[in-house]
């Protein structure tokens, strides 16, 4: 039986991050934005109360890309996701397991949002990171990692939000669960990235040894594929084994624009560098538009949803359309992600290729990308995008005495060569080892006393028309 719990406090902060590069992704650029960061504090039945924490980047223009809305209404809309979840999960009344506390009010969450104009992947922001928190509180609580709980399903999951899936099958994939010791980094190139040269993508300061690459799309296929074509010969240069996957960031209009893009893939010789290494297409058209629109002969080159990702019954939805991925973010949901996971798992067992992947939009050093890594190795991630290392200055504005903790903690993930405490990149992979450690892979919790209060959202009407 799982453990039962209680929750008794919540609390939300942030710390201001300065990007050290822009990050241009879809139709946005990215050059600073906050960082949250979840307290949670918990009573677990016959063992007594214990604390757990959670971290990720509040970004703009990701989870609600509607054109109307400002970079800082959408952040705000982020926000809103976890004042309402925070109400919901504290009125939960009683006794229940970390899974039952979120399928309680992950309903209700959902709706609550759409009543304030929030959409469904936003929605979403507020119990991931609460749940998060919750969990590593859990496993403090009871005195064990993150590996070894969720194989033994101390969460309570269960298939009551996807019902095409059986208990059995939820327990089979957690069971069998053999987290993996590296996770090879995929090395993301924005679109103001710089290709050629010095902190080119075959720099190898700039790239860490990586062997996998992930190229963001502007949803013009000329332009994409002119970059793309720079883009292969400098992986040509690199003299290694290289794979690459796209994403568009919902900017290809339609199927027209999108197989435009594929026609060059496949009869121009100038891409072959990229095509003959290409695993993926990410997430190419906008998720209102990737419902209406089954992929037909496209679906041979591999296409996996992102931001479609918005509810437990996507990726059936997606399968259907002739999708045969889905990402794994913790952003979106830790226990959506084990769900898809096991799909996919069950889906391939007759032979056909369904996979669950690694992306990182939102995850800094320490809290974030630590519990997002353990993620990915427990379910099966053997790459994973990481573009919080070059992005950001390793702890970026983090107290040092906090950076140093950390580094202590997980001397296997942090080192510091000279430029600060960053991610400790071998060969390519992040290993997971330290991330074996009681509590939801963290030793260390931030120093509290350091951040701020989670800033109060602003209505749609407080702003400048």
């Amino acid at each position: 039986m799982a453990p039962r719990l209680k929750l008794r406090d919540i609390a939300f902060f942030e710390r201001p991050v300065q990007f050290a590069r822009p990050f241009r992704f879809g139709a946005i650029t990215l050059h600073a934005t906050p960082q949250l960061f979840v307290r949670a504090e918990i009573e677990v039945e016959g063992r007594g109360s214990a604390v757990g924490a959670s971290a990720e980047l509040l970004v703009p223009k990701w989870f609600d890309k509607r054109p109307e809305l400002s970079p800082a209404q959408t952040v705000d809309g982020l926000r809103r996701s976890l004042e309402i979840a925070r109400g919901l999960y504290l009125a939960q009344a009683g006794l229940q397991t970390a899974f039952g506390l979120h399928a309680s009010c992950i309903g209700d969450q959902v709706a609550a949002c759409a009543k304030e104009n929030i959409p469904p992947l936003a929605a979403a922001y507020g119990p991931a990171e609460i749940d998060k928190a919750i969990l590593d509180a859990l496993l403090r609580g009871v005195e064990t990692n993150f590996f070894d709980g969720m194989a033994g399903n101390i969460a309570g999951m269960d298939t009551r939000l996807s019902p095409d899936l059986k208990d059995a099958d939820l327990t089979t994939f957690l069971t069998g669960r053999k987290p993996l010791p590296r996770v090879a980094i995929r090395h993301t190139v924005g679109l103001d990235d710089t290709v050629e040269g010095e902190g080119g993508v075959a720099d190898a300061r700039e790239n860490a040894g990586a062997s996998y690459f992930k190229l963001k799309l502007s949803g013009d296929p000329a332009a994409d594929a002119a970059r793309l074509a720079r883009i292969g010969t400098e992986l040509d240069a690199l003299g290694r084994d290289t794979k690459v996957t796209l994403d568009a960031n919902e900017q290809y209009a339609d199927l027209a624009v999108l197989q435009a893009l594929m026609d060059r893939l496949d009869h121009d010789a100038a891409l072959h560098p990229i095509a003959s290494r290409l695993l993926y297409v990410e997430q190419p058209m906008p998720r209102d538009i990737t419902r209406q629109s089954p992929l037909g002969s496209l679906a041979a080159r591999g296409f996996i949803i992102d931001e479609a990702d918005d509810s437990y019954d996507a990726f059936p939805a997606a399968r259907a359309l002739g999708y045969c991925g889905i990402s794994s973010k913790s952003c979106k949901g830790l226990y959506k992600s084990i769900v898809n996971a096991t799909r996919a798992a069950k889906w391939s067992a007759s032979g056909a290729r369904f996979f669950v992947t690694g992306e990182d939009l939102t995850c800094q050093a320490g809290l974030a990308v630590q519990q997002d890594l353990a993620l990915g190795a427990f379910i099966g991630v053997p790459h994973a995008e990481r573009n919080g290392h070059h992005y950001v200055s390793g702890f970026g504005e983090t107290p040092l005495a906090e950076a140093q903790a950390f580094a202590a903690a997980h001397p296997d993930l942090y080192a510091d060569a000279g430029q600060g405490i960053r991610l400790s990149i071998h060969n390519g992979d992040l290993l997971t080892g330290s991330l074996n450690t009681v509590g939801f892979a963290t030793s260390v919790h931030p120093d509290w006393t350091a951040l701020r209060p989670l800033e109060q959202p602003r209505s749609l009407q407080e702003y400048p028309a």
